[in-house]
């Protein structure tokens, strides 16, 4: 387990932690277990940033825009750097072995860009909707939206899903985890954000806005059907996952998770 504890943190935050002894399949599945606790470091410097540019009243967007600034420089724009390659290497060609030689080189194209800014987009102008809430409950929707987004990447590497590659992350945690201990922790998950979410709304913050407790199993069905589709097109296209399709991933479904709780939210 604490293998499996550091592969989470060193691979999903900039955290400095001693590397794994040794990577098993089981160190690679307890590890994408442990993906929400270890991105909750990642959410707790998110939410707080957001809350206090709301407190200083710099606005919603510029608020908005620090909090995903902050994400960004937790996890070292890794997730990023992995949407962009997945886009370039789904627009480069049909062809498996080109996709993900393209995928390979690392330099970001026309399609990997527009991926990105649309993502960023999308990211920070949900975000900004949520400013218009109570500040706490807007910065724990905010933190929330963060760990679900890294629980998807259980789902990503359920058993059953293939990875495109031999090598590289992907590989190590391709199908490594197993469907019940899967379900169960999301549904610890959605639990704990659901709670989190009843505590933050009160009392009476619902004058204010506040984010409903039924919205957390919303924002992980949307973000669980996004996964899917990511998940659904590159298998189809690449045969599998790799460490960018992980990383597109957890962009794609905060994203999605955002936009979910900006929709039921206030």
């Amino acid at each position: 387990m604490r293998d499996a504890w550091r592969l989470a943190v060193g691979t999903l935050t900039t955290v400095q932690v001693r590397p794994p002894a040794q990577v098993t399949g089981a160190t690679a599945g307890a590890a994408m277990l442990l993906a929400p606790v270890a991105g909750g470091v990642l959410a707790v410097l998110a939410g707080v940033v957001f809350w206090v540019g709301l407190w200083l009243g710099l606005g919603s967007l510029v608020a908005a825009a620090l909090a995903i600034a902050a994400l960004r420089l937790g996890d070292r724009g890794f997730h990023l750097d992995g949407l962009a390659d997945t886009a370039d290497g789904l627009a480069a060609s049909y062809d498996r072995e080109r996709a993900l030689a393209v995928m390979r080189t690392g330099d970001t194209g026309p399609a990997g860009a527009s991926a990105v800014v649309l993502v960023l987009l999308v990211q920070v102008a949900a975000a900004a909707q949520l400013g218009r809430l109570e500040p706490v409950a807007a910065a724990v929707g905010l933190a929330g939206c963060v760990v679900v987004s890294r629980a998807m990447l259980m789902a990503a590497c359920l058993r059953g899903v293939p990875s495109a590659r031999t090598e590289g992350l992907g590989a190590v945690v391709a199908g490594s985890v197993g469907r019940v201990a899967a379900v169960g922790a999301t549904a610890v998950v959605t639990a704990t954000l659901a709670g989190a979410f009843a505590i933050a709304g009160w009392p009476g913050n619902e004058a204010a806005g506040a984010v409903p407790w039924w919205s957390a199993p919303v924002v992980v069905a949307l973000a669980l059907m996004t996964t899917g589709v990511v998940l659904w097109r590159c298998t189809r296209r690449l045969g599998g996952v790799t460490g960018d399709v992980l990383g597109a991933v957890v962009e794609v479904s905060l994203a999605a998770g955002l936009v979910a709780l900006v929709a039921t939210a206030g």
